[in-house]
């Protein structure tokens, strides 16, 4: 089937009160592993491709989402594909013309009206080409400066800012971080609530790999629905791929040792995708 689009995926599952899972892919590996478990569970799932692995590969954005783009369209279940915590404008309408259905457009490390302003002129552009757009207020933490941790999303704030951008969905600061390799955090779910009251779009939880099973379910039902996860699966892939190469040191084929890779991210894909749609 083609690829979904990642708002069609998004409005079915807070219709539902379920959360939709985004994992952010770097490798080929990457997009199979995530791909292969959405088709285990019977789970829709969305793609994503972060501006900084766009970077990783040289800075082409067509070659890597035209892999994913490719694995997607032979899977057995909906996928969508995403660019998450794009910055640069170039890369954004080069993503869309690659066949991205939506893109998280990432100015919060600007001045709110600066950020206000930029988020407002993409989203308008991107409307015009059918493009769903991510935001993001109230910066997520594990990040310097504009993410700084601690930070914690306003309603009133959210609320403006949705209104004045006119934004599809909003990521939103509830205690959450990126890049968390330990699941230790524990999401506001008062705030959660609170923003979910507050503005009529989807909540984005980013930074979701660092949050255990039941506070994953609790955010969920408090009202979060795209669940962003990207960690998790690299700490499955580095620890398969460093588990099997000092088991056997002598290995040099990377098909034997990205395979054990891709069957773990597969396996901790497949058990995120049913604990976020619960």
């Amino acid at each position: 089937m083609p690829a979904a689009a990642t708002s069609a995926l998004v409005t079915a599952a807070r219709t539902s009160g379920r959360g939709v899972a985004a994992f952010n892919v770097i490798t080929l590996e990457h997009a199979e592993a995530v791909v292969t478990a959405a088709e285990q569970t019977g789970l829709p799932v969305v793609l994503q491709l972060s501006e900084n692995a766009v970077k990783f590969h040289a800075g082409r954005v067509r070659p890597v989402l035209a892999g994913a783009a490719a694995i997607a369209g032979d899977a057995l279940v909906p996928v969508a594909l995403h660019l998450d915590h794009v910055q640069d404008e170039d890369l954004l309408r080069a993503g869309v013309a690659a066949g991205v259905s939506s893109v998280m457009f990432d100015a919060a490390a600007l001045p709110y009206q600066a950020n206000v302003s930029a988020t407002a002129r993409i989203t308008k552009w991107a409307h015009s080409r059918g493009v769903w757009v991510e935001a993001e207020l109230g910066e997520v933490g594990g990040k310097d400066g504009a993410h700084a941790p601690g930070v914690r999303t306003d309603p009133a704030e959210a609320a403006a800012f949705t209104a004045a951008t006119g934004v599809d969905a909003l990521a939103v600061a509830v205690g959450s971080s990126h890049a968390m390799t330990e699941r230790t955090a524990r999401p506001d779910l008062d705030l959660i609530a609170r923003l979910r009251a507050a503005v009529d779009i989807p909540l984005v939880l980013h930074g979701s790999s660092g949050v255990p099973d039941p506070e994953l379910r609790r955010a969920v039902a408090a009202g979060m629905t795209k669940i962003n996860i990207g960690t998790a699966l690299n700490v499955a892939y580095t620890s398969a791929v460093r588990d099997r190469l000092t088991a056997d040191p002598s290995l040099v084929d990377p098909r034997r040792y990205l395979a054990t890779a891709r069957e773990a991210m597969t396996a901790t894909a497949a058990h995120l995708l049913r604990v976020v749609a619960s």
